[in-house]
């Protein structure tokens, strides 16, 4: 079969990632392989997030310049590039995209990508755009073929969808209601990504610890029975998972923190806002004092947990003090790593039609007060590690020779002078300079004398 080349732009969170590399898996069949250049491809699909403000007009500006590509790439001869979005963008506008983009091919929703072959069967037999944006009766997940090789590090969906209905989000709208595949095909697809040398494995969901999947016996099995079973698997290392909620902490989970060496001690748990009303406004289902008992266990059965977060700043109606209750809340917990946003009204979400909306002023100043102070923990935090030691997954290459780049247990991006057949290793690594967004070291058994610093 003749090689045909794909160029897959990912953009958003990581269910996106795992998502476009499935993509790529369900393609390979048809002679696609990879580029990452979209003027070397034969197909260009753009993966899309919803969540960012102005995502579709981003969409429709990436289109225009893909649109000029393909013109370049016809006038040399090259036959015709097609062109195709997905994901959480395709899901809301899809309609909107073939109207105002009519030269599209393929628009898709993230619950069709494994109808892609039939799409471009129809496409090349019709000639006109195919549009999938339908929630299938069976999930995607049963139609799929096996997962290729990840690499060191590899996400695994194992949920997807959400039942909560936070005012501010459209993932209920986009990614449909909360699924959990089967025990069986996690632990299948963990099997398969580890014999190909994955060592790591991050396990995925709109609401992660949400997940409640049919085991052996038509048993149900929570988060952390499956954290458990995952452990087991001969090459799994390390295991994390995100994005949780913290409805969903269960007492099961907990124990795993403490129990099972292989998760990892960190814990992205987004909480939005440090003030009750706020909480209650955005329909999170938790005040903030169920926030620090979550997180007050946590830290009691892994004392070295570490914390990362959402927050979202200038809610519809979000006072000075409210705002100010955020703050504090950071300063009380203390978050290694975070995310923040001013908030952005998404078209179709209850917020959105919120009255009292925060001025675009008012919320940047807070935005930049609130990222000030997530940042000195951040710096705080990596200066805190130097001189420990700590098993790093070296996963990739530096940009320097000789250097190599890898994981902390913490999420830290560590750089350390070591060969590269220590590549997609576990390595001990003593860190010694904590840098405001990563950490160099040296491996531990490396002579000090002899060992170059490593630039970061």
């Amino acid at each position: 079969m003749a090689t045909r080349k794909l160029c897959i732009k990912t953009y958003g969170c990581q269910m996106n990632v795992y998502d476009s590399a499935r993509m790529a898996d369900v393609l390979a069949p048809l002679g696609y392989s990879a580029t990452d250049d979209p003027a070397d491809a034969d197909m260009v699909i753009l993966n899309t997030c919803h969540i960012r403000e102005k995502a579709a007009e981003k969409v429709f500006s990436e289109l225009g310049r893909l649109r000029q590509i393909r013109a370049a790439r016809e006038a040399r001869g090259l036959g015709r590039t097609i062109l195709g979005v997905a994901g959480c963008v395709a899901q809301a506008e899809g309609e909107e995209i073939l109207t105002r983009a009519p030269f599209v091919d393929l628009v898709l929703g993230p619950q069709a990508y494994h109808r892609l072959p039939e799409m471009i069967a129809r496409l090349s037999r019709a000639g006109t755009a195919q549009l999938d944006t339908d929630f299938p009766a069976d999930p995607k997940f049963d139609h799929l073929p096996p997962a290729g090789e990840r690499g060191p590090a590899a996400f695994l969906s194992i949920q997807e969808g959400c039942d909560k209905f936070c005012t501010f989000c459209v993932v209920p709208y986009t990614r449909g209601a909360e699924y959990s595949r089967p025990v069986a095909d996690i632990l299948a697809e963990a099997r398969a990504l580890a014999a190909g040398g994955t060592v790591e494995i991050t396990l995925l969901g709109q609401n992660v610890n949400a997940y409640h999947g049919a085991g052996p016996a038509g048993a149900t099995w929570g988060l952390g029975r499956l954290i458990r079973a995952l452990a087991e698997i001969d090459g799994v290392e390390r295991i994390r998972y995100t994005t949780s909620h913290p409805r969903d902490v269960d007492d099961d989970l907990i124990a795993a923190h403490a129990e099972v060496p292989a998760l990892m001690p960190f814990l992205h748990l987004p909480v939005q806002s440090g003030s009750d009303r706020i909480l209650k406004a955005m329909n999170r289902g938790h005040d903030a004092d169920a926030y620090r008992r979550i997180v007050d266990r946590l830290k009691t059965a892994r004392p070295d947990l570490a914390l990362s977060s959402d927050f979202i700043v200038g809610f519809p109606g979000e006072t000075a003090a409210e705002f100010q209750a955020t703050l504090d809340l950071v300063d009380e917990i203390g978050f290694v790593q975070a995310y923040s946003f001013m908030y952005s009204p998404r078209p179709g979400t209850p917020a959105a039609g919120m009255a009292a909306q925060v001025p675009a002023d008012e919320k940047a100043r807070r935005l930049a007060s609130l990222q000030e102070r997530l940042r000195d923990q951040q710096i705080a935090f990596n200066r805190r590690c130097e001189g420990l030691e700590m098993d790093v997954l070296l996963d990739r290459t530096g940009k320097w020779p000789g250097q190599l780049v890898g994981r902390s247990p913490f999420m830290q991006p560590v750089h350390v002078q070591a060969p590269g057949t220590m590549l997609g290793t576990v390595r001990r690594v003593i860190v010694e300079q904590g840098q405001p967004n990563s950490l160099s070291g040296r491996l531990a058994d490396a002579d000090p004398a002899q060992a170059a610093r490593v630039r970061a």
